[in-house]
């Protein structure tokens, strides 16, 4: 039995409405990509004694056009409208970076009026967790310079208001981003409201010295994702070589969390996510200590 095709209100089927659909009733917000790539690097000590400090870095790029020429950015770029924003993530990458084949996952959908100068535009950022020694980072494309930076992120003032049927928490952040030849910092202030069950959260740039578009609020919110992430997740593991040691790893994830953490109850933390071996540290000036690996087959 043949069954009618469904009409609107018109009296149109799919097919006809398709037909004579205009595009441009509504205008279009452009679509672009930025990416936060972050890695753990250790930070050469002169005392061959002392273990290799560690710093959590992130990814930038140089801007080389116009707007914000000469200020440093995600790298990103514009989603052509034959491509997918994952495909056009990837590309955008590789050709500001060269760096290629790497996981990213979707972080958050940006969609300010005014954000960008140029026009209405939205968006889409991604966020990756890598091995920095796998990589060779070099500038293309319109960035440039491609340079990596070690990541500050600081809280220096909370206040809490009470609401009827909740409260209003306002915390400024800043975030100071710094390697040989530039610092480059800024204040976020972050607003969450609660009021009954409803909850809701705005942040907003206070200052800003040397970013590039509302890059540091993406930053922001990057850190404290990715601080979420570590503790029920094994993104961590990306940074880690295939064997090292319980202190290494202990340090990594200090490093991403900002804090010191207790060491035998860290090591209970991450006992399934790990596997013993029979092999050891062989470092001149230190004591052997026992390698591990990650534990892939955990449940």
């Amino acid at each position: 039995m043949n069954k009618r095709p469904l009409t609107d209100a018109q009296g149109l089927t799919e097919e006809q409405f398709l037909q004579t659909y205009d595009a441009g009733e509504y205008e279009r917000p452009s679509v672009t990509v930025d990416m936060l790539i972050f890695t753990v690097m250790e930070r050469e000590q002169d005392n061959y004694r002392k273990l290799s400090d560690k710093s959590l870095q992130l990814l930038l790029i140089q801007r080389g056009q116009h707007p914000y020429l000469g200020q440093w950015a995600l790298p990103g770029g514009f989603v052509s409208v034959h491509e997918s924003i994952e495909e056009a993530a990837r590309r955008e990458l590789f050709t500001e970076t060269n760096i290629d084949n790497i996981y990213m996952e979707q972080l958050y959908t940006w969609g300010e009026v005014e954000r960008d100068p140029r026009m209405r535009v939205i968006s889409c950022s991604y966020m990756a967790l890598v091995d920095r020694t796998t990589l060779h980072v070099q500038a293309g494309d319109d960035a440039a310079d491609a340079a990596w930076f070690e990541v500050s992120h600081q809280l220096i003032e909370s206040s809490r208001k009470e609401l009827e049927q909740g409260y209003e928490l306002v915390k400024l952040i800043r975030i100071t981003l710094q390697n040989e030849q530039t610092t480059l910092s800024g204040v976020v202030e972050h607003v969450e409201t609660v009021q009954g069950h409803v909850r809701k959260t705005h942040s907003r740039i206070v200052e800003s010295e040397g970013l590039a578009f509302d890059h540091l609020l993406m930053m922001q919110y990057a850190i404290e994702r990715l601080r979420g992430k570590v503790e029920y997740t094994d993104i961590i593991f990306n940074l880690m070589p295939p064997l090292f040691t319980l202190s290494e790893l202990q340090r990594v994830y200090e490093i991403i969390l900002g804090k010191e953490l207790l060491a035998a109850a860290f090591r209970r933390k991450i006992a399934d996510r790990v596997t013993e071996t029979e092999e050891y540290t062989k470092d001149a000036g230190h004591r052997p200590s026992k390698l591990y690996r990650y534990n892939m087959n955990r449940e």
